[in-house]
C-alpha cells in the first residue's frame, strides 16, 4: 500500500488517480501509523510553503516525514518543503535535502509552466528515461543545485528538478501530469 500524505495542499487526487492507472493501491492519510506502516509514501503538493509547513507542524507530520524509512517521494511543493529553507514566506522547511529554495527572477517569465527536458539525470527514478524526455512543470520557486541533485533542468538558470538522498526522492516536475514519461517515473518509484 502507498500512503499519500494529506496536509492541506492540492493535487493529491491527481496523484492517487495516476497510481490507480498504474495498478497501485493508495490511501490518503495524515495518520502517523498509516504513513509509517505503508510500503511507500508520496508527499505531493500545490500551494504556499509557509501555510503548508504550519499545517505539517500542527499535525506532527513534520516529524513523521523525517522518520520515514521506506521509499518516500516528494512532488513539486513536496520537494521544496524537503529542503532547508524557501524564499516563499521566508520559511524554514524539513531539512532533508541540504539546499535552499529560491524565487525565479521576477523579470523573467514566471511561473515556469509547461514542458521541459533535463540537462542531466541519474539514479533509480530515471530508469528507461532519456534526458531529452519532457516533463510538466508549474512553479515559481526552485531548489538550488547540491550534492543530492539527481536531475537538472535549465529554465532561467540550472536548478534541481529531482533530488535523492537515502530513501528520500523528490521531483519539482509533476510526474502525475507528465504523460508516459511521468508514468514511467512513478512506476520506477513504486517498484523500488
Amino acid at each position: 500500500m502507498i500512503a499519500i500524505i494529506k496536509y492541506n495542499a492540492g493535487n493529491i487526487r491527481s496523484v492517487q488517480n495516476a497510481l490507480k492507472r498504474l495498478g497501485y493501491d493508495s490511501i490518503i492519510s495524515d495518520d502517523r501509523e498509516e504513513i509509517l506502516g505503508a510500503d511507500k509514501v508520496i508527499f505531493p503538493g500545490v500551494g504556499e510553503a509557509s501555510t503548508a509547513m504550519q499545517h505539517l507542524k500542527e499535525k506532527g507530520l513534520d516529524e513523521v516525514i523525517k522518520s520515514v524509512t521506506q521509499p518516500f517521494l516528494g512532488i513539486c511543493l513536496g520537494l521544496q518543503l524537503m529542503c532547508n529553507k524557501t524564499d516563499e514566506g521566508n520559511t524554514d522547511c524539513l531539512g532533508i535535502f541540504d539546499t535552499n529554495v529560491k524565487l525565479f527572477p521576477p523579470d523573467e517569465k514566471v511561473p515556469h509552466m509547461g514542458w521541459n527536458s533535463f540537462t542531466s539525470i541519474k539514479g533509480d527514478l530515471f530508469k528507461s528515461i532519456d534526458k531529452k524526455d519532457d516533463v510538466y512543470y508549474v512553479h515559481s520557486y526552485y531548489a538550488e543545485l547540491c550534492e543530492d541533485t539527481a536531475a537538472i533542468c535549465d529554465y532561467i538558470n540550472p536548478f534541481s528538478t529531482a533530488l535523492q538522498k537515502d530513501n528520500f526522492y523528490a521531483t519539482q516536475f509533476h510526474p502525475e501530469k507528465s504523460a508516459k514519461i511521468g508514468e514511467q517515473i512513478l512506476k520506477n518509484f513504486c517498484t523500488l
